[in-house]
């Protein structure tokens, strides 16, 4: 149910970046493997809350980063393929560190209306409560 409150997030930052923009087409979201979003439930929370709004019938686009982690004992870095075995392959250390894998943000906004022919904004911003 947390995307619930992550997907109101997304769209107050599409907002807030489109102002001077007739409608919000894209949303461009970047989600790490290690995060719990779940892209059907973001994309089912995205339809309903944004009618109504400038970014209704938006897509949303997911763009997925893989895990990788580090060794602290041996500073060898490896993906996973599963959560729950994150031992290093190399030496078997289980003292590790996330390298990526749990972003999600908001990378870019596309719009359609823009008076100065900027049509898609880079925003880099987290949209992950604190």
């Amino acid at each position: 149910m947390h995307e619930l409150a992550i997907t109101y997030d997304v769209l107050e930052i599409a907002l807030r970046h489109a102002k001077q923009a007739e409608r919000v087409s894209a949303v461009n979201l970047v989600i790490g493997q290690l995060s719990s979003m779940i892209d059907d439930s973001v994309q089912f929370y995205w339809d309903f809350i944004s009618q109504e709004t400038k970014a209704a019938g938006a897509r949303l686009n997911f763009k997925r980063i893989p895990a990788t982690l580090e060794c602290e004992a041996c500073g060898a870095q490896y993906g996973i393929n599963n959560r729950y075995e994150l031992a290093c392959p190399t030496c078997g250390g289980v003292h590790i560190r996330i390298v990526t894998g749990e972003e999600f943000y908001v990378d870019s906004i596309e719009v359609e209306g823009l008076a100065d022919d900027h049509a898609d904004s880079s925003l880099g911003e987290n949209s992950q409560r604190e």
